[in-house]
């Protein structure tokens, strides 16, 4: 029985409790009667609800054998299709910024070469074709004899052409190969610097070997 409020014989919150004979537990609401020897209704009822979801979980079905193996299936077929296109559209991608690095180059050759008495950049001061001078005269101020600085002055108001010598999307090389005046251009790719540059002949080539999507070679773009 109830008696102020105190439960005689039962302790309603654990679960594993029995009943005890002389013993008060406090009860959890006035509302429930107890008596000795007997589970409270709402106890009762908390543990058949605790009971079904334990037995809902049991007959919830997984996936069989069969059902996986055509997940899987599945899975690799889009991954057959997927991938390739992922892959082709990246080999693309340095395609066209390949082009699109020797077109803006080809170009600041060509004005380089109109502001500065039809000399193409490259050349030192004493006339040699070098790495250095072309790097300098394309990417700092110059003055109208090819002579570079950093600062731009009354002087050096002409460039800078480019803020830095683009990287080969292929090889990832920025380096460039100069050709002299009595040189020839190589017939095939070395492979060993990101470009070729002949400044007698104001030619700019990407050193780089293998062929597009289309078939057409890196060295001929």
């Amino acid at each position: 029985m109830v008696k102020n409020g105190l439960c005689l014989g039962y302790e309603m919150h654990s679960p594993a409790a029995y009943p005890v004979a002389g013993l008060f537990f406090p009860c959890p609401d006035r509302r429930v009667r107890c008596s000795m020897g007997r589970i409270c209704k709402e106890k009762r009822t908390s543990r058949i609800k605790r009971d079904r979801f334990r037995v809902a979980i049991l007959r919830i079905r997984g996936f069989t054998l069969v059902e996986l193996l055509i997940v899987v299936v599945l899975l690799g077929l889009l991954a057959s299709i997927v991938i390739p296109q992922f892959s082709t559209a990246t080999v693309e991608s340095r395609e066209n910024m390949m082009r699109e690095n020797l077109r803006i180059m080809r170009n600041q050759i060509g004005t380089y070469h109109i502001q500065h008495w039809d000399v193409a950049p490259g050349y030192d001061a004493d006339g040699i074709p070098g790495e250095q001078a072309f790097i300098d005269q394309m990417t700092l101020f110059t003055d109208e004899d090819g002579v570079s600085n950093d600062v731009a002055s009354a002087r050096f108001h002409l460039g800078p052409y480019m803020t830095e010598i683009p990287e080969n999307p292929v090889n990832g090389l920025s380096s460039i190969a100069i050709i002299l005046d009595a040189g020839e251009v190589p017939d095939e790719p070395t492979d060993n610097t990101g470009w070729i540059y002949k400044p007698a002949e104001r030619i700019f080539k990407a050193n780089a070997s293998g062929t597009d999507i289309n078939g057409k070679t890196y060295y001929d773009y």
